[in-house]
């Protein structure tokens, strides 16, 4: 008899533990104590321990593994860690995504039947100081469609503005010489993507660039500086 799919999403949440616990053939050498735990800690454990911003911990291997598979499916989709700015397309210092090797590690984990270890190797837990979240910071230029800068600047970082979930938003920018710099490229946006994404390098963009923004939404080129005006294109006026 075929069990019927259940559409609710919050009973289907509930439900994946319950799934996952099954005994699975371990077929994988990756194991929680030394692989696992290691990439947990650095990409979800901020959010994933007790009395964090997450529904569940996931800093004990008895706490993430009833959760294995949908942790699978979550990094596979990239949707976990969420972080929201499309690989290789801009280079972010705060970037707090998955490396390809880091997700394939946890996905071979868990179709392997996610061992345990030894605990031995497991590495120390880390700490949880409170933090406290600063608004979003406005310092800098602010763009909407096309704008060329009447000055050199210094861009730190960009934060974009107003945008509704599930909108994208494209930013490069073209030098005069003709050179493109890729600045970062939003799908499918969600609200915990409301934050500024910091270059890992500063980027020297020098007057008569051309921003193109290619949203709804307008954008903040940060410079670290008082905010400042630019010279808009015939476009945007």
């Amino acid at each position: 008899m075929r069990i019927p799919i259940l559409r609710s999403a919050a009973t289907s949440f509930l439900l994946v533990p319950l799934l996952c616990n099954a005994h699975e053939p371990i077929t994988t050498k990756l194991t929680w104590t030394q692989e696992i735990s290691r990439i947990v800690y650095k990409h979800c454990a901020s959010c994933h321990h007790e009395g964090g911003a997450a529904p569940m911990s996931l800093i004990a291997y008895d706490e993430a593994r009833p959760w294995a598979k949908a942790i699978r499916d979550e990094v596979a989709e990239r949707r976990m860690p969420p972080w929201g700015a499309v690989k290789g397309f801009g280079q972010f210092r705060n970037d707090e995504s998955l490396a390809d090797p880091e997700i394939e590690m946890l996905v071979l984990w868990v179709e392997g039947g996610a061992p345990k270890g030894d605990d031995i190797y497991l590495p120390p837990v880390p700490t949880f100081p409170a933090v406290s979240r600063s608004a979003t910071p406005t310092r800098g230029i602010t763009v909407r469609g096309e704008t060329t800068l009447d000055h050199g600047i210094t861009a730190s970082g960009i934060a974009p503005r107003e945008m509704p979930p599930g909108a994208a938003m494209q930013i490069l920018a073209r030098l005069p010489d003709g050179t493109v710099e890729n600045l970062l490229w939003l799908r499918n946006t969600r609200s915990e993507w409301n934050r500024a994404f910091y270059f890992r390098q500063p980027i020297m963009l020098p007057k008569g660039t051309l921003i193109a923004v290619r949203s709804e939404a307008p954008a903040v080129i940060l410079t670290g500086g008082t905010h400042t005006e630019s010279k808009r294109s015939k476009k945007d006026r």
